[in-house]
């Protein structure tokens, strides 16, 4: 797979607060919330606990 393994999907907050990150290899989403010098790493879950794959578009100029 060429070009970036991960891609920023979402993000709200300013310096960091919370982004939503999507592994092009399978699709799951991460949730990271930062602030100061720390920040937190976490797979979202769908209700019965497995991982939230993403069903959009990728760009077309890394596919």
């Amino acid at each position: 797979m060429a070009g970036k393994r991960f891609e920023k999907i979402y993000s709200q907050g300013i310096g960091g607060g919370i982004e939503i990150w999507m592994d092009r290899a399978t699709g799951v989403q991460y949730l990271y919330i930062g602030g100061g010098y720390g920040g937190g790493l976490t797979p979202l879950l769908d209700q019965g606990g497995r991982p939230l794959v993403w069903e959009g578009p990728l760009d077309e100029e890394e596919e």
